[in-house]
């Protein structure tokens, strides 16, 4: 159906229904309705691709993972995430373009494509690092507006939205400290992600404040990680009494761990999840987590993006202080 059949039927010029489409000047009100009359009897719909071309805009945001396809399924965090960014997108006709990379110096290539050929009117950044290089190359010019995932400490001048970690890494500290806990361990992610950075300071400094024995351990945020390293937390010389996993699974495997070497949860052991989720409310004991709308986050990001496709300037927006939701995973410290 093109607005040639339209006008032929309305009896009126190609330029008349034209104006009266796009809602211009250059038409009377009775020949607009006449010809909206017609458009919808005969069920017309614009053309995506010419109106696009028209505006310049490809009607597409961008987002490029560097990330093991294998191990996307497993955290919940990007399901979630992608899905209230696919709402917010869905709201005005928008689509996604996913692309998973191996390293992050195919991100930057993938990103830097993008840029000089206008793939897509808009991207997304997540897992950002310290001296992030794809924050240097798209703070370059304006030509690609971009909404980072992360801290404004490592957004740059770019547009960000963010949780406030610090916050909330605090207050499982004092929450577990309260309930007389004195070695705790924290069951860290990637180092070279600035959120992990960030939890891993602020858990160590309240740590010292308080007067606690803090325990450090790295992972790759995999359940095989979580559980291989409470292993070894919980068999050792001196094993914490707590402790704070970085995501949800590791927590469950770090519960299934302590089940299999007959560790009472949470009599003997206290542990705190990050990002809540199903997971952590079906477990026995259900968990003790940080909770984080994760689905709204992403539809707060895609929300922002629009405004910057649409002239806005660029700013930090605080999403969420993720907070403690208290279940059965954590009680008093164990009795010396």
């Amino acid at each position: 159906m093109t607005i040639s059949d339209i006008a032929e039927r309305a009896g009126v010029s190609i330029g008349a229904v034209s104006f009266a489409l796009n809602g211009r000047k250059g038409v009377s009100d009775e020949t607009r309705a006449r010809v909206l009359k017609v458009a919808k009897e005969m069920g017309w719909a614009p053309s995506t691709a010419a109106r696009s071309l028209a505006e310049s805009r490809t009607e597409t945001f961008g987002l490029v993972l560097a990330r093991d396809p294998a191990l996307l399924g497993v955290e919940t965090f990007y399901m979630q995430f992608l899905a209230g960014l696919e709402a917010e997108l869905s709201t005005r006709g928008y689509g996604l373009l996913l692309q998973l990379v191996p390293t992050p110096e195919a991100e930057l290539e993938t990103l830097s494509r993008w840029r000089s050929s206008r793939r897509v009117d808009g991207v997304l950044l997540v897992d950002l690092t310290i001296d992030d290089p794809r924050v240097a190359l798209l703070a370059e010019s304006d030509e690609l507006p971009a909404i980072a995932i992360g801290d404004p400490s490592v957004a740059g001048p770019l547009a960000c939205v963010w949780t406030d970690d610090a916050a909330s890494m605090r207050e499982a500290v004092h929450h577990l400290a309260n309930l007389g806990h004195r070695r705790i361990a924290r069951v860290s992610g990637l180092t070279q992600l600035a959120h992990t950075l960030i939890r891993d300071d602020v858990f160590m400094s309240e740590a010292d404040a308080l007067g606690l024995d803090p325990v450090l351990v790295r992972t790759d945020y995999t359940p095989d990680s979580g559980a291989e390293v409470t292993r070894a937390l919980l068999t050792g010389d001196e094993p914490p009494t707590a402790m704070v996993y970085d995501n949800d699974v590791m927590a469950v495997a770090g519960l299934t761990v302590a089940m299999e070497l007959g560790i009472s949860v949470p009599e003997q052991l206290s542990i705190v999840a990050w990002d809540d989720s199903i997971l952590c409310q079906h477990t026995l004991p259900r968990l003790t987590a940080l909770s984080h709308d994760v689905v709204a986050s992403g539809r707060h990001a895609g929300r922002r993006l629009f405004e910057l496709i649409d002239g806005a300037t660029p700013a930090a927006h605080l999403d969420y202080i993720p907070r403690l939701i208290k279940r059965d995973s954590t009680a008093a410290a164990p009795s010396a």
